[in-house]
C-alpha cells in the first residue's frame, strides 16, 4: 500500500513488513513526517510486524483540506480507523509522537475495540497535560501553542525567519540536522505548513471535551530534556491508564525520541508488542 483515500482525501503511506504481520500504525507529530520512524520500522518488521506510516492530514499532499474545522481530533482518528479498514486491520497497535501522540490517545480512549496497545512517545495523556498546566511550568513551555492560534502571522513568521534558521533552533533543541534541514523546508513554505498549523488551531474547538481513562495497555516514553513538556505532566500519565501500563524515562534525551533513540524506542515497542500478544 502506498496510499489510502478517505472522505476525497488522499494520504501517503509507508508499508513495510509482512503483509499478514500485526498491523502497527505509527504517527507522526509536528513538523514531522512519516521518515521519522525510519530508524524505527526495521527493527518492528524484522520481529515480524507490518508497519503502517502515513503522512497524516496537512501533511499529505492530496489530503490539504483548508478550514481549521477539518482538523479536530475526531477526523484525525478517524483517519487512522480508515487507514486500518484499508489494510484490513480490525484491531492494530499504535505508535505516535508529539501530536501523532495525541492522536494514539484518542484513539486508545474512545475505540478501544480496534486498538490492542498504545505507545505514546513524549506527549502525556492529555488530562495529566491540563493538569500540569496548574501545577508546573508547562503553560510557559507550551507558549507557541497560543501563537499558533493566530491566523496568517505563524506562516509569515515562519517564511521570515527561512529554513536555515529555523533549522538551527531545531538542532538546538536536540533534533538531528538532517531531520531538522527536511521539516524546516515545510516550516518556511507557507502552502505545507497551513494544514499542520491547523491541527493547533483547532484545539479550542474540543476545548471541553474530557479524556477518559485508557482501558488499553500502554507504554510511554519520555525524554528527560524535553523542553516542551514537564516531568510532572509525565509522572502524572499513569493515573489516567487503568489497563497495564509502562512507563520508561530516556536518559539525555530530548524532544525527538523517534530519530534521536530510535533504536532504544524500538526495542521498548518490540517488548511492550511481546508482552501483550494477539
Amino acid at each position: 500500500m502506498h496510499s489510502f483515500v478517505r472522505s476525497g482525501l488522499t494520504f501517503d503511506v509507508t508499508d513495510e513488513g509482512p503483509a499478514d504481520g500485526r498491523v502497527v500504525i505509527a504517527l507522526h507529530g509536528f513538523p514531522e513526517d512519516r521518515r521519522s520512524w525510519s530508524g524505527v520500522i526495521p527493527a518492528l518488521t524484522g520481529a515480524g510486524h507490518r508497519v503502517l506510516a502515513p503522512d497524516q492530514r496537512g501533511y499529505s499532499p492530496g489530503a490539504r483540506p483548508a478550514g481549521r474545522r477539518s482538523y479536530v481530533l475526531s477526523e484525525l482518528a478517524a483517519d487512522v480507523l480508515a487507514l486500518a479498514d484499508v489494510a484490513g486491520a480490525d484491531r492494530f497497535d499504535v505508535v505516535g509522537h508529539d501530536w501523532g501522540a495525541i492522536v494514539a490517545w484518542e484513539l486508545a480512549c474512545r475505540n478501544p475495540g480496534r486498538v490492542r496497545t498504545l505507545t505514546a512517545l513524549s506527549v502525556p495523556h492529555p488530562a495529566a497535560f491540563r493538569e500540569a498546566v496548574l501545577r508546573s511550568n508547562q503553560l510557559l513551555r507550551s507558549w507557541y501553542m497560543l501563537f499558533f492560534q493566530l491566523p496568517v502571522v505563524p506562516e509569515a513568521v515562519f517564511a521570515a525567519a527561512g529554513a536555515k534558521r529555523l533549522a538551527s533552533g531545531l538542532e538546538a533543541d536536540g533534533l538531528d540536522a538532517e531531520s531538522a534541514r527536511r521539516y524546516t523546508a515545510r516550516l518556511a513554505r507557507r502552502a505545507d505548513i497551513h494544514g499542520p498549523l491547523n491541527w493547533y488551531r483547532a484545539l479550542p474547538l474540543g476545548a471541553r471535551q474530557g479524556f477518559p481513562p485508557v482501558h488499553v495497555p500502554t507504554l510511554y516514553i519520555f525524554g528527560d530534556r524535553d523542553r516542551y513538556l514537564s516531568r510532572v505532566a509525565a509522572e502524572r500519565t499513569g493515573r489516567h491508564v487503568v489497563g497495564s501500563y509502562r512507563f520508561e524515562v530516556l536518559q539525555d534525551q530530548s524532544h525527538w525520541l523517534p530519530t534521536g533513540a530510535s533504536e532504544r524506542v524500538a526495542t521498548l515497542i518490540n517488548e511492550h508488542l511481546a508482552a501483550h500478544p494477539t
